[in-house]
């Protein structure tokens, strides 16, 4: 099902491939914390160290959108193709989960001999406490999702769940909820929706509405999460603003495009956003929502906005 050309691609980008649909990458914050003592916005506005974090994908081939600002590879790119409609005999959970631990353990083997690696945080790296099922592709798609939370779970790690809210029967489904929810909605109309995120079945457009009635439902932190891309979704923040309405997220997080992975295929590098523009447009939101700014990341290029007056650690 996969090209052979894909899997060497991604190998090149430093992928950890687990089984046969998921895999492991080191985050560059994961190195910025290791190295230079600089953390991801993640662990400034929640808690999470980065040098304790994994971040893997179940759903490393398969995706229900292909997004233009999405660094995963798509059929497509650089040549290559492939069915990402067409689901694979899925891994069990448990074998990923071990997979998945395993491949930390190889990307931070490589920093043992660095001099310049903090060795406290090196012997904490050895214990990953929390995971991102956030790589790539659209982690509800994996059959046994509720598993590989709970197993996770079970061995003390947090989970952060990222969905682009096109599998709403699946997240309805979740008896272990994640430990934080992050629903990406970015996109204020269908017509942006299907411009800019490219749906590859009918209906997703509803499905992600559906998503939005549902996170209220979730009893864990959940975030309505805005990937923004100049010249294509920066704009109609009303429209923006009555579907946050509906969803009453913990958080609001309003995010820049950044120019990496496969993405720079399909975006130039003047699609990213500056700070001053995801300020201007969280403000807009805030003003509009009622919710506020409460902290903001300017090397990430993201601002958080909550109606807390205390941010949840997890």
């Amino acid at each position: 099902m996969v090209p052979p050309a894909l899997i060497q691609a991604l190998k090149k980008q430093k992928y950890h491939l687990v089984g046969n649909h998921s895999a492991v990458k080191r985050c560059r914050w994961f190195f910025e914390s290791l190295i230079n003592d600089r953390v991801c916005y993640k662990e400034k506005f929640y808690g999470i160290n980065s040098h304790r974090c994994i971040q893997m994908t179940p759903s490393l081939f398969h995706c229900t959108q292909q997004c233009l600002f999405c660094w995963r590879a798509q059929s497509g790119d650089m040549q290559i193709s492939w069915n990402e409609k067409r689901m694979p005999t899925w891994d069990s959970a448990e074998e990923i989960v071990k997979g998945s631990l395993q491949a930390q353990k190889e990307i931070l083997s490589g920093y043992k001999g660095n001099p310049k690696t903090n060795m406290k945080k090196f012997a904490e790296a050895s214990s990953p406490k929390h995971v991102a099922i956030s790589l790539t592709g659209e982690p509800t798609l994996y059959e046994h999702l509720e598993e590989l939370i709970r197993i996770f779970h079970k061995k003390g790690l947090t989970t952060f769940l990222v969905s682009n809210g096109t599998n709403p029967t699946k997240l309805a489904e979740l008896r272990e909820e994640p430990s934080q929810l992050y629903i990406s909605l970015c996109a204020p109309s269908e017509e942006v929706f299907g411009r800019l995120c490219r749906p590859q079945f009918p209906g997703m457009w509803a499905k992600l509405r559906e998503t939005l009635d549902l996170v209220p439902s979730f009893s864990c932190p959940t975030v309505i999460r805005t990937t923004l891309v100049k010249n294509y979704n920066m704009n109609n923040l009303p429209g923006y603003a009555r579907l946050i309405e509906k969803t009453a997220p913990t958080y609001i997080e309003t995010k820049a495009y950044m120019h990496v992975g496969f993405s720079t295929l399909r975006l130039g590098y003047e699609s990213m956003p500056e700070h001053k523009e995801i300020i201007d447009f969280a403000e807009h939101l805030a003003e509009l929502t009622g919710y506020r700014i409460i902290n903001e990341s300017v090397a990430s290029r993201v601002v958080l906005l909550s109606k807390r007056e205390k941010k949840i650690k997890l």
